[in-house]
Parts: C-alpha cells; sequence; structure tokens
C-alpha cells in the first residue's frame, strides 16, 4: 500500500572478499566481460576470505565450490564466481562454511579459498560478483577501487 515510500531507495551489495575491483569487461572470460550472466564487477582478490555480500539465503553453493548463489532479502539474486576455470579444481583448495537455504547476514563467511593454490595451478583470479536477475533493477552503479571484504560498498542499485 505504502510502495512509494521505498521507491528509487537505494541499495548495497558489499565486496565478499578483499582485493580491487575492475570492470567486468577485463575479465577473460566471455560469459562474465559480455554480461551474458549479468552485471556487475569483478574483483582480483588479494585475502582468501569470501563474505556474503547482503543479508539473504543461500540459494546455492556449486559442487566443486567455486561458486556461491545468494538471495538478497529484497529479491536480488547475486552470484560470486571464485577465480576463472575453477570449476576444474573438484573444491581443491575451497573450503565452504554454508550450505543450501540457510540464511546469511552481510558479512558473514562463506568460505575461504586458499589463493595460493589456484595461483601455483595456474588459475586466474579474477572473481566476479554478478547480478543475475538485472530485469529487476533500475539503476546500477559499480566502483573501481581497492575494497576490503564485508565493508566496502561494490554496487549500489535502485528497484
Amino acid at each position: 500500500m505504502f510502495n512509494f515510500f521505498h521507491k528509487n531507495k537505494k541499495h548495497e551489495i558489499y565486496a565478499p572478499i578483499s582485493g580491487v575491483t575492475i570492470d567486468l569487461s577485463r575479465v577473460p572470460d566471455e560469459a562474465f566481460s559480455e554480461k551474458i550472466l549479468g552485471d556487475g564487477v569483478a574483483i582480483i582478490p588479494n585475502s582468501g576470505e569470501i563474505l556474503s555480500p547482503v543479508d539473504g539465503v543461500i540459494e546455492q553453493v556449486v559442487e566443486t565450490s567455486h561458486a556461491y548463489c545468494i538471495r538478497s532479502n529484497d529479491g536480488l539474486e547475486i552470484l560470486i564466481h571464485v577465480g576463472i576455470d575453477t570449476v576444474k579444481l573438484n573444491g581443491e583448495g575451497f573450503e565452504v562454511y554454508v550450505s543450501k537455504n540457510q540464511s546469511v547476514k552481510k558479512g558473514d563467511l562463506i568460505a575461504k579459498v586458499d589463493l595460493d593454490v589456484l595461483r601455483n595451478k595456474g588459475y586466474n583470479l579474477h572473481t566476479p560478483v554478478i547480478i543475475t536477475n538485472m530485469s529487476e533493477i533500475k539503476n546500477l552503479s559499480t566502483i573501481n577501487e581497492p575494497v576490503e571484504a564485508g565493508k566496502t560498498v561494490i554496487m549500489t542499485y535502485e528497484k
């Protein structure tokens, strides 16, 4: 009834991993660089802790532990994909702390990744953080700078 009070309210998505954000166009994987799966940013991580970027529910933990889908409390679907082609590791280097349908708060630990394992095996560390249901978004703003997991806003949006 009073939805007009919430119109154009800015919402925030926080960095799920510490590092430096870059534009998705710089990710060496067309599914991300051409925004086939959605829009957002990528982070080149310098730390292995992956935190929830929003309050919400874990929708999926990919079997190989390299990707996580979260539905925010306002219905946004966010994909965190750690590294490029890291599915081939079959979970090696990843330790998961959440499960499907688990409620999470911004900053809750989702997983830890041993970045040295990924580097030593030659994997690219680019970590896309994308909104997969962009039809829900009116305006999306992203940043390109150093970020701290759970503390730096990497995207703002209006619904």
